[in-house]
């Protein structure tokens, strides 16, 4: 038999066991609008919460995330220097046990709101190095044109991802290789009208869930 047959041993797959025993599934809207992007996060959510897990959407309109600005504050003092809007985001990273990071595309990548919140988790890993290892992740990505760069955004998220202890879940293939990839037109009615795009949406939520599902029930645990 193969050595790479069979399950993944679960020494493996959870070297570093859960924190807590919250199930909840977090979910980051990187836009500034309340438009498309927090609509495709807000309906992935759902199907989550359909399939079992609760779910808390924190968006990033409206909040007040300044950059990091890499002054090494948090490695001595184990705390972000900056008592911005992070504050109430942080306590949720901690808790979740996976996260659903949807972006708009900006210039063929990520929004700089999105790129804030990631940068800003350094104050996390400075506490807790392993904060985030064993969580799960995907990836959501708007794009005003068809092919704006939601595939770039979502290896940005990934990057993220895995330079941090995340497991990245994408949709499989034939759709959604990556994660969720929508074509706005730069309007709600244009996402909500993707048919494609939520078909994307729909793969990669049901892996994700399976995942969890598997993990649930002993797989890793």
């Amino acid at each position: 038999m193969s050595p790479f047959s069979g399950p993944i041993p679960s020494t493996i797959i959870l070297k570093y066991p859960w924190r807590n025993p919250s199930s909840m599934i977090l979910g980051i809207s990187g836009s500034p609008r309340n438009q498309a992007t927090e609509y495709v996060l807000g309906q992935a959510l759902k199907m989550l919460e359909e399939r079992g897990h609760p779910t808390e959407l924190f968006s990033v309109r409206g909040k007040e995330i300044g950059f990091c600005r890499h002054c090494d504050y948090c490695l001595k003092n184990k705390v972000c220097y900056f008592e911005d809007d992070m504050f109430k985001l942080y306590p949720l990273l901690r808790e979740a046990r996976g996260l659903v990071i949807a972006t708009p595309v900006y210039n063929g990548g990520l929004s700089a709101q999105t790129k804030a919140v990631m940068d800003r988790c350094r104050a996390l890993f400075a506490a807790d190095f392993d904060i985030f290892r064993g969580k799960f992740g995907m990836a959501i990505a708007v794009g005003g044109d068809r092919m704006g760069g939601q595939e770039l955004a979502i290896q940005q998220i990934h990057a993220f991802y895995i330079l941090n202890g995340v497991l990245p879940v994408g949709g499989g293939s034939f759709g959604a290789n990556l994660g969720a990839t929508f074509w706005s037109r730069d309007t709600l009615d244009g996402v909500q009208e993707d048919g494609e795009g939520a078909r994307s949406l729909r793969k990669t939520v049901r892996r994700f869930a399976e995942i969890l599902k598997g993990m649930e029930g002993g797989g890793g645990r």
